[in-house]
């Protein structure tokens, strides 16, 4: 295939970049340099053979090119559009040409291409792997994962080489910097569990976020994180970055964000999860954050629960809140300690103290009335109000609540004895269910928790 009009132009800049003069510009200084070198190669180009694609006609068209050269440069190329569109919540992409954008209404519609050919959208990768993140990763069939995080705090995720086409996708966290508050006014908790919530976090008491992909965990972890005292030394351990406290927002000063790193290309270098919550235990650190919990890293997270580092937390996948601790196991027996179940189950006692599930559904609401209606407008233009109608409609947001609060009490053999304080109701919103230990109660309420919000037989007052 012939090399496109854009991609030429693209390729010449980045030679211009990568000169000496230019690699001591500040970030702003290389976008303007890029910017002018990109109009002098569109006119050296301007005649020349083998190009494929017809030269812009029109000033406006020239700066469209300019624009589409610094997206591929500094950005994701011609996806760059999508991911800057806060309307958009997923992105995903199965092939160049095969590209779907869920919005924030429920709507899915299919858009326009995001690069002429696979090979191009694995370059653009590759590209982003190189220049975003705090070290350069690898994208090749040797390394065939990606998971990166973008600026702006969307998350990237991208296999190649293990199926047909290259596969992408994006998930854009809507609501970036949310308090416990907030969550109760969007109905994710009612007033009573907030109480809860907030002084088991200033409590330092241990907790455990669990879901379904896609139902809140970092939303919430967020949250919780946001009722720490802003004294307090934070260090976070992710597998890529997302969680973002350390940008962004005043409320933690004193945090230090640590994210794995893959190997290089000798197959060296690598720092796992695991290694990462073992250093943090000599960083003089008040809590610790793990942003999600995979694999083998559950022990050592675990021990710095049990270790003096009290009031951390975790995320973790698992489909309900009594889940969490039979998926604990199946990772604790797969580490290379490969501990046995009543081993972890004492572990798991001695460290978790809360377990915070969640849950979620499409919901009708007064955002499904804004889906854009047909127009002769071309549909692969992903403005709101020049886009066709969508090929699956509206089912209204994305509603997202906890389902179920467990108090861990202790272990028993094979059995991780705990009281599921808030349980799914009938709309499987948590509702108050066991009461919390008379000791849980009279620590909590020290630091804010109000009990008065929850009536004796279970209802809220």
């Amino acid at each position: 295939m012939s090399e496109t009009l854009t991609t030429a132009i693209r390729r010449r800049v980045a030679e211009d970049l990568a000169a000496d003069g230019a690699s001591t510009l500040d970030a702003d200084d290389r976008r303007e340099f890029a910017r002018q070198r990109a109009f002098l190669h569109l006119d050296s180009l301007s005649g020349a053979n083998g190009l494929d694609g017809a030269l812009p006609h029109s000033p406006v068209e020239e700066q469209e090119l300019a624009q589409a050269v610094l997206d591929a440069l500094f950005g994701l190329g011609r996806l760059q559009v999508l991911v800057d569109d806060e309307r958009i919540e997923n992105i995903d992409i199965n092939g160049c040409d095969q590209v779907w954008a869920t919005f924030a209404d429920g709507s899915k519609r299919s858009m326009g291409p995001v690069a002429d050919s696979d090979d191009e959208l694995v370059d653009l990768l590759r590209s982003a792997a190189g220049r975003l993140g705090l070290t350069e990763r690898r994208f090749d069939t040797a390394r065939p994962e990606l998971d990166l995080q973008l600026p702006g705090g969307a998350r990237l995720s991208a296999v190649m080489a293990v199926a047909a086409r290259p596969a992408v996708s994006i998930r854009r966290h809507r609501f970036a910097d949310l308090s416990l508050d907030e969550m109760c006014d969007m109905g994710a908790m009612d007033e009573g569990l907030r109480s809860l919530l907030a002084a088991a976090v200033r409590a330092r008491r241990n907790i455990v976020v669990s879901g379904a992909m896609n139902s809140g965990k970092t939303t919430l972890l967020r949250a919780l994180a946001a009722e720490i005292d802003r004294r307090e030394r934070i260090v976070t351990i992710e597998q890529a970055f997302e969680l973002g406290l350390d940008t962004g927002s005043t409320r933690h000063p004193d945090m230090v964000a640590l994210e794995a790193r893959p190997a290089n290309i000798e197959g060296e270098g690598r720092i796992p999860v695991a290694d990462l919550v073992r250093r943090s235990l000599r960083m003089n650190a008040d809590r610790v954050i793990v942003g999600e919990v995979l694999g083998d890293e559950v022990l050592p997270m675990l021990n710095a629960m049990s270790q003096g580092r009290s009031g951390s937390m975790c995320t973790i996948h698992a489909e309900s809140s009594a889940g969490v601790f039979r998926r604990i196991a199946s990772y604790a027996v797969q580490a290379p300690e490969r501990l046995p179940l009543e081993a972890t189950n004492l572990l798991i006692a001695g460290a978790l103290h809360f377990v915070v599930h969640l849950d979620s559904e499409m919901h009708d609401t007064a955002v499904s009335s804004r889906v854009a209606t047909p127009s002769d407008t071309d549909a692969t233009d992903p403005s709101w109000s020049d886009l066709g109608p969508a090929e699956f409609p509206a089912r209204g947001a994305r509603q997202r609540f906890v389902a179920s609060v467990r108090e861990v009490v202790d272990a028993e053999g094979v059995q991780v004895v705990s009281n599921e304080v808030y349980r799914p109701g009938p709309d499987r919103r948590a509702v108050p269910s066991a009461p919390l230990r008379p000791e849980t109660v009279e620590e909590l309420v020290a630091f804010g928790y109000d009990p008065a919000l929850v009536a004796p037989h279970g209802s809220y007052r």
